[in-house]
């Protein structure tokens, strides 16, 4: 049996700020992985691809407050710089009555 992936030591060299930042973005990034991981059996993020954290900004945290997928995107930018990548993500944003605009 394999060890689950440990993101404190993955994210470690990348984060900085104060305690609480640090511990919103691992707590976020926790929920990243658990949600691709449910979705995709992919728990480790070396194992991703940028559809994987599209998916996540644009249908996972969709309905959740602008600030709060605003969050997510800043810990998904620490997530794509850690791996190394140049991925760019564009929020799908809600317009008034819910639709995507």
């Amino acid at each position: 049996m394999s060890k689950p992936f440990d993101m404190e030591l993955f994210l470690r060299g990348v984060l900085s700020g104060s305690h609480a930042t640090r511990q919103r973005h691992l707590r976020q990034a926790k929920a990243i992985q658990t949600a691709i991981a449910e979705r995709w059996q992919r728990d480790n993020p070396w194992a991703w691809q940028q559809k994987h954290l599209a998916w996540f900004l644009n249908h996972h945290v969709n309905q959740h407050a602008e600030s709060t997928r605003y969050y997510f995107l800043l810990t998904m930018q620490l997530l794509t710089h850690r791996l190394g990548k140049s991925w760019q993500f564009n929020p799908k944003r809600r317009s008034e009555n819910g639709r995507f605009c």
